[in-house]
Parts: C-alpha cells; sequence; structure tokens
C-alpha cells in the first residue's frame, strides 16, 4: 500500500548491508526533527547485532563506502550512529514549490489506490441514543481514514453499522407506552427518547416485571406486529434526523447506513455454512466456535433461547461486505474493548477457509471519559456532543469577537473554530490512547491546537489577499535566480515539511493514524510562523518576493487541505 518516496528509494540503493533488503533499509530511513541535521537519516542501531560493530562505526564506514562513488547528495554526515543526507536544497524547493504551484489542493493526491476498494465501519452510533462525547473518537478517526483514501485514489466506503436491534427496542416501547408523549417526541426529538429510555431503567430497578415486558415488545418486533415494527421505525427516524445534524457539523459521510437490522435476513447462510464444515459445537444449549487451541474462548454465535449475537451479525455483515464490495481492506474502527470480539470473528472466518479474512482490520482507539469518572447512558450521566460543539462554538466566539471586531460573518468562523477544536482535540494523540475530556482541555485555544493552525491558514491568506491576483503573480514556475529568496534556514525547513506531505499522508492511511497529519499540520504552523517573522515578503526586493510568497501559498494548500483531511474547516479570516 506503501507509496513510495523516490529520494528515500534514492537512499536505499546507496546501502548495502549484508543480509539486510533494501526494503528493510528504506522503512528504517526517517526525516530528523531537526531539519539542520538533514533531508533524511538512517540510524544504524539495527545493524549493531548482526555486524558485531557500535553504531557510530557502522554509520562511518557506510559514509565513507557512498563518498567514493558517484552519489546525488550534497552532504553524507555520520553523527552518533546515524547516517544524515542532505539534498539540494535549491533544487527541492524548486521541485516542491513549482510542484504546489501547479496541483494547488490536489497536491499530496495520488493514484497508489486506484481499483482499491476499503470499507471503514465507523461512528455506529446507537438507535434512541443521542450522540455523546464517546462517539466522538470513532466518527472523527474514521472520517478522517475516509478522506485520506479517497485522497491516495482509493474507493473508500463508509459505513454506519447502526445500533438498531436488541431488547432496548422493547424496553423503548414500554418505557413510550407508560411516560411517554408523541408531541414531546416529534418535538425534542432524540433527547426525550433517552429520558424516557433512562426512566425505564430507573423504574425497572424497583420492578423487574418491566424487563419480562420488554423482552415481550422486542419479540414482537422480530415477529413482525404491526404496532412494535412502526414504533421501531419511528424511533429509528427521530434519532437519524438529529444525529445526521451533528454529521453534517462535523463534515462526516456515510455511503451506507445498513447496521444491524439489516443483517437479520443474512445470517442463516453462515451458520450453516459453519455447521456444514464442522466447526460449530453445543455448549449449555448455545451454539459456538471453539477457539480454545488459539488460546481465546468461545465465539458465541446463538444463545440457548435462539437469540443471535453481535458476532453472528458481524459474521454476516463481512459477507455481505465481501460480496457487494468485494473490499482490498475492510476497517473497524471500534474502541479497544472489542478487541477479543475482532480476533475472534476474524479467527471464525479464517477458519471457515476465507482467504479474505487477513484483510479485515480492527482499527481499536482509546475510551473517553469524564473527569470526574465514566459515562453511562442508562443513569443520564453522560455529555451530548451537541453540547460540547454548542459550547466550544460560544467560546470561540468570544474570543474572535474580541480579537477581531471587524470580522464579517463571525458566526460562520465561530462555528468552524469551535467545531474544528473539539475535533482537533480528538486527533491530537495517538488514537489508541485513552481520554480523558474537559472543558478546559478542548477549549484552550493557546499552543498545538486546531485554532493555533487555523489562525496560521488565515495568516497566509491575508498575505495573498493583499497581493491581489495571486494565480496571475504565480503562474509561471519558479526560476534559479528567484529560489534566492528563499535561501535560508527558516525557509528550508518549512520547504522540507512541504515536500513530505505525501509520505505523511501514506503514513497516516498506513497505520490508521489520523494523529500523525494532526502533528504534521502543527509542524508545518509552527515552521511557518518562524519563516513569517524571519522574512520579509511583500514588501521584500522583487528578486525575492515571488519565492517567498510562493512558499506562503504553498504553506496555504498543505494547511487547508491537512485539515480538511481530519475534518477541520478553514476559514478565509480570523
Amino acid at each position: 500500500m506503501e507509496i513510495k518516496n523516490e529520494k528515500k528509494e534514492l537512499i536505499a540503493s546507496f546501502i548495502n548491508i549484508e543480509g539486510v533488503t533494501q526494503e528493510e533499509i528504506y522503512a528504517l530511513i526517517t526525516v530528523p526533527q531537526d531539519s539542520e541535521m538533514g533531508d533524511f537519516a538512517l540510524p544504524c542501531f539495527r545493524f549493531a547485532k548482526a555486524l558485531r560493530k557500535a553504531p557510530v562505526m557502522i554509520a562511518q564506514e557506510l559514509r565513507d563506502a557512498i563518498l567514493v562513488k558517484d552519489h546525488p547528495f550534497t552532504a553524507v554526515e555520520a553523527v552518533n550512529g546515524y547516517l544524515n543526507f542532505k539534498f539540494n536544497k535549491l533544487e527541492k524547493a524548486k521541485k516542491t514549490l513549482n510542484a504546489v504551484l501547479s496541483m494547488g489542493t490536489d497536491y499530496g493526491t495520488s493514484q497508489e489506490g486506484k481499483g482499491k476498494t476499503v470499507c471503514i465501519d465507523y461512528s455506529s452510533i446507537n438507535i434512541a441514543k443521542p450522540f455523546h462525547i464517546g462517539h466522538l473518537s470513532t466518527t472523527v478517526i474514521g472520517g478522517a481514514l475516509y478522506r485520506m483514501y479517497k485522497k491516495l485514489g482509493y474507493n473508500a466506503v463508509g459505513i454506519n453499522h447502526l445500533g438498531d436491534w436488541g431488547t432496548q427496542f422493547g424496553k423503548l416501547i414500554v418505557a413510550f407506552k407508560k411516560w411517554g408523549d408523541r408531541e414531546d417526541l416529534e418535538s425534542r426529538g432524540i433527547y426525550a427518547l433517552n429520558e424516557i429510555y433512562v426512566k425505564f431503567h430507573q423504574e425497572a430497578e424497583k420492578d423487574p416485571t418491566l424487563d419480562d415486558l420488554a423482552r415481550k415488545y422486542f419479540k414482537l418486533i422480530e415477529d413482525g406486529d404491526k404496532e412494535a415494527l412502526d414504533l421501531f421505525y419511528w424511533f429509528k427516524e427521530i434519532t437519524l434526523r438529529e444525529v445526521k445534524k451533528i454529521y453534517e457539523r462535523l463534515d462526516i459521510n456515510f455511503d451506507s447506513y445498513n447496521g444491524e437490522a439489516f443483517y437479520n435476513d443474512k445470517m442463516t447462510p453462515v451458520l450453516e455454512e459453519l455447521k456444514e464444515k464442522g466447526l460449530t459445537t453445543i455448549s449449555d444449549g448455545a451454539e459456538i466456535v471453539d477457539l480454545a487451541e488459539y488460546g481465546m474462548s468461545p465465539c458465541l454465535l446463538v444463545k440457548a433461547d435462539g437469540a443471535t449475537l453481535y458476532a453472528t451479525r458481524d459474521l454476516a455483515a463481512a459477507f455481505y461486505r465481501k460480496h457487494t464490495y468485494d473490499f482490498w481492506k475492510c476497517l473497524y474502527v471500534v474502541a479497544y474493548q472489542q478487541n477479543l470480539h475482532f480476533k475472534q470473528v476474524f479467527k471464525v472466518l479464517e477458519l471457515m477457509g476465507k482467504d479474505w479474512a487477513k484483510d479485515l482490520v480492527h482499527v481499536p482507539f482509546g475510551m473517553v471519559s469524564l473527569e470526574d469518572g465514566t459515562m453511562s447512558t442508562r443513569k443520564g450521566k453522560v455529555v451530548w456532543l451537541e453540547d460540547v460543539l454548542n459550547k466550544s462554538v460560544e467560546k470561540s466566539l468570544e474570543i474572535i469577537s474580541k480579537k477581531n471586531e471587524t470580522l464579517a460573518n463571525k458566526e460562520a468562523v465561530a462555528e468552524m473554530v469551535g467545531t474544528g477544536a473539539v475535533v482537533f482535540f480528538a486527533l491530537s494523540n495517538s488514537r489508541i490512547k485513552d481520554i480523558v475530556f474537559g472543558y478546559d482541555k478542548v477549549l484552550n485555544f493557546d499552543g498545538e491546537t486546531g485554532p493555533y493552525c487555523q489562525y496560521t491558514n488565515a495568516r497566509c491568506n491575508s498575505v495573498l489577499r493583499k497581493l491581489g491576483n495571486v494565480e496571475e503573480y504565480l503562474k509561471e514556475p519558479l526560476t534559479d535566480e528567484e529560489l534566492a529568496g528563499i535561501d535560508n534556514k527558516e525557509s528550508d525547513a518549512l520547504i522540507t515539511l512541504i515536500s513530505n506531505f505525501g509520505s505523511v499522508l501514506n503514513d497516516a492511511v498506513a497505520r490508521y493514524e489520523p494523529s500523525i497529519v494532526t502533528r504534521y499540520v502543527v509542524d508545518v504552523a509552527q515552521s511557518f510562523n518562524k519563516f513569517y517573522l524571519e522574512n520579509r515578503i511583500l514588501n521584500a526586493d522583487e528578486s525575492q518576493k515571488r519565492a517567498r510568497v510562493a512558499l506562503v501559498y504553498a504553506t496555504h494548500v498543505v494547511l487547508k487541505e491537512g485539515l480538511r483531511l481530519i475534518g477541520v474547516q478553514t476559514p478565509e479570516e480570523m
């Protein structure tokens, strides 16, 4: 899947170590944090055991071997066990900036994924439950991967595997009949639904017969009872109407809303195939696949009472997705608490002889909790995502109004900044880390945040706007003479980052890790602000001006596109 970096491939071709392949060397080559050290670096520590030499000596010997050859590097240096490579700065600048000038926001795009379909199962909200902060991670991680795959030429299929089946619907019907009001539900929507759901659990603790009644009503749904089904579909319609407003604010799109209920008639063929292949056994009346020899507990498919489970539906969904989309990869963006579940499902498919089981990938992420503890929808202890977004937008409007009283469309800008702050927060660290949600963290507008990156892009826009007709000014490629305007440390550091945009996207997708792009955007913003402070731009000498304006434009392109890919919009002004 990897999009090869030409310069890394070139470096790898000059390294010869017995027993180490070119691919292994390529994979070790990194970009130094300090651009003064070089454009790329090869750490030699991995070779010490095999070569029985110190990394410092290995780096020196590799350097000496390269220097006696006809090579394209401006410098090859051995430093503390690293082999650092430098390329011609002005050639790099010309190639990078002219590429951005010609491609615009298509910069970083590739056709690496042409002809390959990637299914991405994410968000997967539960019907009749409001969109709370716990749904944020799966939604924005999945949305970011969806956009990145498309950017790299893949056919991405976004799937919202709705939680639209189970005894909770029997509970809702009981709750609605006892305490609900149709007009109230139509008016207040999902929040009114959640209130009666919470009330059901409160009352069921005092009167356990309510649970029996709930099971009875869910059985009526399963049996196709008209009244029960009408209520079921009404609850579903109310939920989707509300959550789609949140998806619109977060710029989240799906190609399929096929949830659990969709697979009701698709499980039987899977169960029959499992039986035919002798993979199922009966344990205490339940139908299972015994996975003990693989170090796992049994995969439970059908309970003793005949009810199917998540695993049964996920097996049916995997078959359906392979048949419908013929996916190259199928990703499940689901919390790490479900690690065992997906290991079981994937192993069952493997035992069924499905060679495409290897193409199923669980993309786990950490949990979100409140600063005073975990969340529970049943107990009503939860933070609604809509409230978080609204509060963030409100705070953004206050800050923007103080900083720029004359700014037009302040409300629209505050919406972009406020929602962007929440999304950026969710994607700012490795996805596997748990997130402790607190408003102070989300609404911190200083430092390495979404608003900081948005403001930096607005600063770029301000420069370009003052210039006037930017497209006309930059329509011709930069010449060698003009590049003298960016022959300095700050410019080179920024150009190096911009030149790596495609590699960053590839790395993020290969590791299913949007935070790589989030970190990259912060690095670009910080590097640009150093360049901006150290270099005159619009009032520079004419011999230097066009290259510097081109660098501002290139920064704007990668900031705008990088933020778009993670789901953060960019106001023209702030």
